[in-house]
């Protein structure tokens, strides 16, 4: 052999010519190597030496699509559900000064005028009304006996449910499936392949993939995750752990499309090992069809990728291990009625972009085997969308404001009996633009050009029906344009706008109705809904909307559906939580922190937070503390995020500590009486007669009896640490008592 030549200047190409042997250094814009036999050369990229370097881009943290209570969204005339009283109307946060005292309240309006202030720290009673269906609520009256007849009838229904999930996940663990073994080496050097570092919730999902793979029983996980979040990742990883153990996987999705989509990705992800991936969908040949069920049957094929056809009676499989559903809810219920005969035998995961409140999933936490994937992909930025009447110079506009930079597009027409004469207009806007039409009529053969020569970028507009709705991943497309929005639902609207924004570009979405024409109500909430939630992650929000505008019928069945819209979406998860917990035998926490009522002003001021809804947040976070570590987590966040907060906010944080030490002492409450401070202790809490007598010679200001202690403050101002030193002194004295008890120098 000769010697090597020197590294090629960059930009340069190898000779025409036959080159001599040896080693050669080229720059080259390649993923992967290859082999020509013929040619006796081997090219092997730097990421086939040295492994692959992932990108890194820096995070940006996204605080609009952070999953939060329903209650932040309240606006002044919404309904509200008070878990005590039942539905009324939201009229503002009111201040109201009592025996000198400020406190702030959020005021409820009932039916026939009726008015509730509720103080700031009860307001976790308090959920803003979500589900139903366009309808009004009932509106109760306060003190009526309407809302216990309600609570108690969907009380009933949800414990009926409970029951049915539980029996049904309890039957489920009984299984006895394949236990994989732990990580092979390929298994780690396949996922190190992987080009972008993963977000945290990605890795937790994968991590609840494979220990659940690692059990004998069989495995069925939801990974529940916004469009793009990286679902397909924990799939393949998953798919590669069953392959490694001589097992097969089949991948079953409800689109060409997608399948298509899938086929790619898992191919080019597994194409430096030695696992046959294939593919069964009407874009194939019958002949290849035949041949790829023959390869399944005979375990040829390793991983097998298709649509509604793989559940056919024709397809036999050698040594299925794991079956991954991308969008179970569109299947059939035919199909759906065999996926749940396979999941009974072989480990299932499924797969979902339709976003799941997290309120539901944490109610159906034990009995639903979950994995929420909320963190964005690094670099993705929210997608611009804007709402207009369908007018020539804005369509004009956005296509050449894409097309300058390089990109492409989409355009939804969802009817295909006018679409060609859609492409000639959008032609006659932009004649350079290259145009051509994707729908679910067209020959199967046809389609798959279309889709593979925009993939390839051989056309710059994809004129399309909704078939792109799911899972089409083009990076460089990141604007679409959707026709006639206001005919489609909420949730087909938030899947078409997540076919852009897959990089680190900023995307747009533009969504059009026709000129001067009239929305119906519902059509106009739908619209604003889009618009308003473009945060990463605000899948979370559109899907309480859509909750909100068209019911949860289609979330847990119609005949929830109705017990939901009864008492709200919120108090329904907390209903049907509680009534799990109760059929598993888990203990329930109802722990009420005794009330604290001090003569000092204790509330978040206008000032000191930018809008109402934090305000009602940081109420409902200091409402919802269960201990001491809880308090310093959210007094942590109020400096972090507002800086140094006022002596009213002060207050408010020392009285929930105040009532977190009654709760441990058993004190019943804390109350102002004229100038004293009224201290007094709960059921079978007493002090013996001989420590009260030492300690008011002790505490001479102070008055001390069995059941109760008053405190006679110096001052004011010192009202909560005179309180705080005095409960010291008490907790001391209950200390000494229970000592005397235990040796016996008082009767018990």
């Amino acid at each position: 052999p000769q010697p090597p030549t020197p590294l090629l200047p960059s930009g340069s190409s190898l000779p025409g010519s036959p080159l001599p042997n040896g080693i050669y250094v080229a720059h080259a814009p390649l993923r992967s190597g290859y082999k020509l036999n013929d040619a006796r050369l081997m090219v092997i990229t730097d990421s086939e030496i040295f492994g692959a370097q992932r990108l890194h881009r820096a995070r940006k943290i996204s605080h609009e699509g952070v999953p939060i209570a329903s209650v932040l969204d309240l606006k002044e005339g919404d309904y509200v559900v008070h878990i005590n009283h039942g539905i009324g109307f939201y009229r503002g946060i009111h201040k109201l000064t009592t025996n000198g005292v400020e406190r702030e309240y959020l005021l409820l309006e009932y039916a026939h005028n009726d008015k509730l202030y509720v103080p700031s720290d009860q307001i976790d009673r308090v959920q803003r009304y979500i589900g139903g269906e366009g309808n009004a609520p009932t509106v109760h009256r306060l003190g009526g006996s309407e809302w216990q007849r309600t609570t108690s009838k969907v009380k009933k229904a949800v414990q009926e449910m409970a029951k049915e999930l539980v029996e049904l996940y309890a039957s489920r663990q009984a299984l006895d499936g394949y236990a994989c073994g732990p990580d092979t080496p390929w298994q780690e050097e396949m996922e190190s392949a992987f080009m972008y570092r993963e977000t945290p919730d990605q890795l937790a999902a994968i991590h609840d993939v494979k220990r659940d793979l690692q059990e004998q029983k069989a495995m069925d996980r939801l990974i529940c995750g916004d469009v793009g979040y990286g679902k397909t990742e924990v799939a393949i990883r998953a798919a590669f752990k069953v392959v490694s153990e001589g097992r097969q996987v089949a991948v079953l999705t409800p689109t060409t499309v997608l399948t298509q989509q899938h086929f790619n990705t898992f191919t080019e992800r597994l194409a430096a090992f030695p696992i046959k991936v294939d593919m069964l969908s009407r874009f194939r040949t019958k002949k290849e069809q035949k041949e790829t069920i023959e390869g399944i049957k005979f375990g040829a094929v390793d991983i097998v990728i298709g649509t509604h056809r793989l559940l056919s009676k024709d397809v036999e499989f050698h040594n299925l291990g794991l079956i991954i559903v991308d969008e179970e809810h569109r299947f059939g219920v035919r199909h759906k009625e065999k996926l749940k005969q396979l999941k009974k035998t072989v480990d299932a995961l499924t797969m979902t972009a339709t976003p799941i409140p997290r309120t539901l999933h944490m109610s159906l936490a034990g009995i639903r085997d979950m994995s929420i994937i909320d963190d964005p992909p690094e670099g993705r930025m929210p997608i611009k969308t804007m709402v207009r009447e369908a007018e020539s110079s804005t369509v004009r506009d956005a296509i050449i404001r894409e097309l300058d930079r390089g990109g492409q597009m989409f355009f939804v027409h969802n009817r295909v009996d006018n679409i060609g004469h859609v492409a000639e207009q959008i032609q006659q806007l932009v004649p350079y633009a290259r145009i051509d039409i994707g729908h679910g009529q067209m020959p199967e053969g046809e389609l798959e050009r279309v889709m593979m020569d925009f993939y390839d970028h051989k056309f710059d507009v994809l004129l399309c029906t909704t078939i792109v709705e799911s899972g089409l991943d083009i990076p460089n497309a990141n604007t679409i344009i959707i026709n006639e929005a206001d005919k489609m639902g909420l949730a087909q609207l938030y899947q078409l706008r997540g076919r852009v924004g897959r990089s680190n570009r900023q995307a747009y979405a533009l969504l059009l109705y026709k000129p001067d024409k009239v929305l119906s109500e519902v059509a106009e909430k739908r619209l604003a809904a889009i618009r308003e939630f473009t945060g990463l992650g605000s899948g979370y929000r559109i899907a309480l909307r859509d909750l909100e505008i068209r019911g949860a019928g289609n979330l847990l069945g119609a005949e929830q559906s109705g017990s939901m819209a009864a008492v709200g979406f919120d108090l329904y998860c907390q209903l049907l939580s509680r009534a799990v917990a109760e059929f598993k035998g888990e203990e329930i926490d109802d722990t009420q922190l005794p009330p604290v009522d001090l003569p000092v002003d204790a509330y978040i001021p206008d000032g000191y937070m930018p809008t109402e809804a934090h305000r009602i947040l940081f109420y409902k976070k200091m409402a919802a503390v269960k201990s001491v570590e809880n308090v310093q987590a959210v007094q942590d966040e109020l400096e972090d995020r507002f800086g140094d907060p006022p002596k009213t906010v002060w207050n408010m944080l020392a009285i929930i500590r105040l009532r977190l030490r009654c709760h441990e002492m058993g004190i019943a409450s804390i109350s102002a009486f004229k100038k004293q401070v009224q201290v007094r202790f709960g059921t079978g809490v007493r002090l013996p007669q001989p420590i009260c007598r030492d300690l008011m010679k002790t505490h001479r200001r102070h008055w001390f009896d069995i059941d109760k202690l008053s405190i006679n403050p110096t001052q004011l101002s010192r009202i909560i640490s005179e309180t705080e030193d005095m409960l010291d002194v008490l907790e001391n004295a209950f200390r000494k008592a229970k000592d005397m008890y235990a040796r016996g120098y008082f009767q018990s």
